[in-house]
């Protein structure tokens, strides 16, 4: 009874021993990670004490939590506001936009440049399209003023020279164009970034699957459906998870 009792100890001891022993063969790579634990604590953890101020009479020079309570009043004072319903409708549309359209796109992009075999032509496209993650928000805004400018605009002026339209178009005053440029403008901006992870998944598949698909006489679309994407599906489902919980 008493070997019996002491074996879950014994083992338990010995599984926290090679955990520390295999912590400290890795000691380097333990080091490299401090840097973004200290990073996540800083930026993500320590700024979550300010959430205290939407619960108090927070005043431009107050040190956050050490305003007079004011418990609920802002909420309700947000709830109650008349936009309150429209603003909370378009934050819903434009992130399941954001979901249903957005998030396929990279994917989509990541496995039709897999499919390219020019690699003069795969290059250049790629390294296009993933540099307007690095322009903020304020500049491709200006970017896409300019683009749908009445004034001299590119599309309004392709439009007119095309007779598709007859006078221009103000799409930044017309509210039903809205959720398509906000949409159109994600994707723009991060299909490229977002399609480097699915790249880098596809390229960890085995040419050999390919190669057995095409000699059972696989076409081209069925071995992207059911080798390709098959493969990558953890990786999807990982990122999509991701983009559901920014919602």
């Amino acid at each position: 009874m008493i070997t019996i009792k002491a074996a879950p100890v014994l083992l338990d001891a010995n599984k926290q021993h090679n955990i520390f022993k295999r912590m400290w063969i890795q000691r380097d790579l333990q080091i490299l990670i401090i840097p973004g634990i200290l990073f996540v604590f800083v930026f993500m953890y320590i700024p979550m004490y300010g959430i205290l101020m939407s619960f108090q009479d927070f005043k431009l020079g107050d040190m956050p939590g050490f305003s007079p309570w004011a418990g609920l009043k802002y909420f309700r004072e947000l709830i109650d506001e008349p936009m309150f319903p429209r603003a909370l409708r378009n934050t819903i549309a434009m992130s399941l936009l954001r979901i249903g359209i957005g998030f396929p796109m990279p994917i989509l992009f990541a496995v039709i440049l897999n499919e390219v075999r020019i690699s003069k032509f795969k290059k250049p496209v790629q390294t296009i399209s993933y540099l307007p993650h690095f322009i903020s928000w304020v500049v491709a805004a200006a970017l896409l003023r300019d683009i749908l400018s009445v004034d001299n605009g590119v599309v309004n002026n392709g439009l007119l020279a095309l007779g598709i339209i007859k006078e221009p178009i103000y799409f930044f005053g017309k509210s039903e164009y809205f959720w398509t440029l906000a949409t159109v403008t994600d994707i723009w901006k991060t299909i490229g970034w977002n399609a480097i992870i699915f790249i880098a998944a596809i390229t960890s598949v085995d040419p050999e699957l390919h190669e057995a698909a095409a000699i059972d006489g696989a076409t081209r679309l069925q071995r992207i459906w059911y080798i390709t994407i098959q493969c990558i599906l953890p990786t999807i489902i990982i990122l999509f998870i991701f983009t559901v919980g920014s919602l």
